[in-house]
């Protein structure tokens, strides 16, 4: 029994499929590397406004603490604050005598707001709220 050789024909173009393969494999591996950057860069600009939004909120309850005798003066609704945080909104209560309730609105560019401001749980038309509580005692 004489044995012949496989054709040469039969492994053409397998180094070319391979060489497609692995391209097609580093080019997913790059795709998922910018969809990790993109999905960075916007938890990035998520956390710088919520670091305002809490710069907010402890700058007035500071007021508020210097200033014990005008206390009730600070009590606003949806105050425009646009020029510190995008679509910024301001709203302090009182709930409770002496305890006060600061709410900071804002919807970063691109994003929708809330319909109205019945929306929980900021109640204001935007798409984020940062909510703190302090006690104050007025003078």
């Amino acid at each position: 029994m004489h044995k012949t050789a496989p054709l040469k024909s039969a492994q053409q173009g397998v180094v070319l499929l391979e060489a497609m393969i692995a391209i097609l494999l580093f080019s997913m591996g790059v795709l998922a590397i910018v969809g990790l950057q993109a999905a960075m860069i916007k938890n990035t600009a998520d956390s710088k406004y919520r670091a305002e939004a809490s710069y907010i909120a402890q700058q007035r309850i500071g007021l508020m603490w210097s200033d014990p005798a005008n206390i009730g003066s600070y009590l606003e609704a949806n105050a425009d604050i646009s020029t510190l945080l995008p679509g910024g909104l301001l709203t302090v209560t009182q709930p409770v005598v002496g305890q006060f309730t600061f709410v900071v609105g804002w919807t970063a560019p691109g994003e929708e707001p809330a319909d109205d401001d019945t929306t929980p749980p900021c109640f204001m038309q935007v798409a984020h709220c940062f909510t703190t509580t302090a006690r104050i005692s007025g003078g």
